[in-house]
């Protein structure tokens, strides 16, 4: 079966492909009542959208979002929310169906898979694919308006120092080639309680949710790998009364469940696969060829993967919050 759904209680479904008329999603178990209208949505793809600057994929699309279903005058009505994008700039010409297989994409591992493959930007393993998760996630935040939540670049390249990241893109899309970067995403409000002890942990979700963005590698919550250095008397998250936390060495989770300390996460983004260097690879006849990709691609996938971070942030989280109520009331 191909997986293409998400969450327990407030699900997520996304179809499309890249080069293909949409892109759309079915959001379900929104509850009712919620104030929802296109605009809403719209503030969040337009901070995902390409073409806005030079550090992005260069391909010009309006990401205007049409909501087909679960909304009545301007409320959801606890049906299913269906949304769509139309692609309006595929450049399916840049994408040959005999280009060889692009090292560190997914084209070699879907056609194993498959038995066959759609070349044009990668099909359904494009990142275009996350312009319906940040759709959604505009939906599940006001499902938790209690949480604030922001995600923001942190490192391009191995530098920390945003004043030198320019020249690192500039750089590195001049020689046709890309650059990784770390996202940091930090969500408050959210009280104690959410998600579960064993077989739902709210930080294994996240950690699921943040690895299945394309691109991520890596994922950290609170400390993460520097807790490992830590000793037990330095990595503990002392109490004091009124439940005040001295540290957040554990990232606001503790045994699966939300402490009510703000939640951090960090993501690990590999530099874009589709570059202009030649890699050496093979071809769907096992030939051994170099690789090279012609189409519009972003030097730096993680800027535009901070808003999609956001989004998984909030869905696993309303999903959760649903969860709780469901349990505890």
């Amino acid at each position: 079966m191909s997986v293409n759904s998400f969450g327990h209680l407030m699900r997520l479904t996304t179809w499309g492909e890249s080069h293909g008329p949409a892109i759309g999603c079915v959001v379900d178990g929104c509850p009712p009542g919620i104030a929802l209208d296109a605009e809403h949505i719209q503030r969040f793809l337009d901070l995902r959208r390409p073409g806005t600057g030079k550090n992005v994929s260069p391909r010009q699309e309006l990401d205007q979002v049409r909501i087909l279903s679960g909304v009545y005058e301007g409320r959801t009505t606890g049906t299913p929310i269906a949304l769509m994008i139309d692609n309006f700039d595929a450049r399916s010409g840049d994408y040959p169906a005999d280009a060889p297989y692009r090292p560190g994409h997914a084209d070699y591992a879907y056609d194993a898979k498959y038995g066959l493959r759609d070349p044009r930007g990668g099909g359904r393993a494009s990142a275009r694919e996350t312009a319906m998760r940040v759709a959604a996630g505009a939906v599940a935040r006001l499902v938790i308006p209690e949480v604030t939540i922001e995600a923001r670049v942190v490192e391009i390249g191995g530098e920390q120092d945003a004043g030198r990241w320019d020249a690192l893109l500039d750089e590195a899309r001049g020689a046709g080639d890309s650059l990784g970067a770390i996202v940091e995403c930090v969500a408050s409000g959210v009280p104690v309680g959410w998600g579960a002890p064993i077989y739902a942990k709210l930080d294994a979700e996240l950690a699921a949710a943040a690895m299945g963005i394309n691109a991520v590698k890596g994922v950290e919550i609170g400390d993460g790998f520097g807790a490992a250095r830590l000793k037990g008397s330095e990595n503990a998250d002392a109490m004091r009364a009124g439940a005040r936390f001295e540290s957040n060495h554990g990232g606001g989770i503790a045994g699966g469940i939300s402490t009510g300390q703000p939640i951090v996460l960090r993501l690990a983004f590999k530099p874009t696969s589709s570059i202009r260097i030649p890699v050496p690879s093979i071809d769907a006849a096992g030939n051994e060829v170099d690789a090279v990709t012609k189409g519009r691609h972003d030097p730096c996938v993680g800027i535009r993967g901070a808003p999609v971070v956001e989004a998984m942030m909030a869905l696993v989280l309303a999903d959760h919050k649903l969860l709780h109520r469901g349990q505890c009331g």
